[in-house]
């Protein structure tokens, strides 16, 4: 092992030992001190990709959440992910729910959060993205006050205040911690909530791609429904999926908390709502695979299974900030194994496992 992984490997065993919260600013702070693994960016012929018109080095992508404020812009673009997306943003600053709000379950290698939405408002976040590498692939996750009159106009709102410094910006109607939010995932309701963020991508000097995040937790007719209004309303790909509601097979002393489930235990539900997207869509709609991503081998079954690209974020709290370029490196492995040429190769091509 060497020096910096050892160290990680002691940073991340102390930062396991305190609360959660108070670990994840912590964690933050190293990589805004330079502290963190640094690889740079992480490229091949096989892993380089693109995906609703963005050119990424390689397909591993760091989830929103991380960092929701936009603080740590510059470490991350050295951190070997092929995108990184901050967030989510409200227009204006809110401080989310009464904490403690995240858990780690350690037994499951997952955690649960309820943070609802705290984040400096699109202000604060839109001036430090004024600020950030023009080297790398970065998009923010919009989201709407908790008491905001107008909720489909705050995705709006933000991303016309942060759109020119963007590559991409991400609706997040699947959110389980702020009230009634999920609601916007209906077809009526999402399809006059995407047409009003649409046409406000529309009027900025550069047309980003702008990506849906929905809920692991539809049922068919619900998924269905989605698949319509994301084609419908020209969406340039789904991410799939958010935290889930489901508690089923955990074992954790935390597993009774409110909020959303994240990590290894959502891994297989994800993958089986990005495949039946995938299948709904006839791989028209780029997809992009999140939810219980740990290791290389499971990031390509979301590529196999019809992803162009994957997110993470839950699996780095066990495995150390390292974990990215080790899923990189050992995913272009993988690519190689199998004969692909390239990453879009492989996308869908074991879909119907997952069906």
């Amino acid at each position: 092992m060497s020096g910096s992984r050892l160290l990680e490997t002691l940073g991340m065993k102390a930062l396991r030992s305190i609360d959660p919260e108070t670990s994840h600013g912590l964690a933050i702070r190293a990589i805004q001190m330079g502290l963190a693994n640094a690889p740079g960016q992480i490229t091949s012929p096989r892993l380089r990709t693109t995906v609703a018109g963005l050119d990424l080095p390689n397909p591993v992508g760091l989830a929103a959440g991380f960092d929701k404020n936009a603080t740590a812009l510059s470490g991350l673009a050295k951190s070997g992910f092929g995108f990184v997306e901050v967030g989510a943003a409200t227009p204006r600053p809110q401080p989310g729910n009464p904490k403690p709000r995240l858990f780690r379950l350690t037994e499951d290698q997952a955690a649960i959060n309820r943070f609802g939405f705290n984040n400096d408002g699109m202000e604060a976040i839109g001036a430090r993205l004024a600020e950030r590498p023009k080297d790398a692939v970065i998009g923010l996750n919009l989201g709407a006050n908790k008491d905001s009159e107008n909720r489909a106009e705050d995705f709006a709102r933000v991303l016309a205040h942060c759109g020119a410094h963007l590559d991409f910006a991400t609706v997040n109607v699947s959110s389980p911690n702020t009230e009634k939010l999920r609601d916007l995932q209906g077809k009526a309701a999402l399809s006059a909530l995407l047409s009003g963020v649409m046409q406000t991508r529309d009027t900025l000097s550069r047309k980003i791609p702008v990506f849906l995040k929905i809920a692991p937790d539809l049922t068919d007719a619900e998924l269905g429904e989605i698949a319509e209004v994301a084609q419908e309303t020209g969406v340039d790909a789904v991410i799939t999926t958010n935290t889930t509601l489901d508690r089923d097979g955990l074992a954790s002393a935390h597993k009774g908390e409110a909020g959303g489930l994240s990590g290894a235990p959502l891994f297989e539900k994800s993958t089986r709502v990005l495949a039946r997207l995938s299948a709904l869509t006839d791989g028209a709609l780029p997809l992009i695979g999140v939810g219980g991503i740990g290791s290389a081998e499971q990031a390509y079954a979301k590529i196999c299974a019809g992803a162009s690209a994957v997110q993470l974020y839950t699996a780095l709290v066990y495995g150390g900030f390292s974990l990215a370029e080790t899923i990189v490196r050992e995913l272009d492995s993988l690519l190689e194994r199998d004969g692909f040429a390239n990453v879009a190769d492989a996308v869908g091509s074991k879909r119907k496992d997952w069906l």
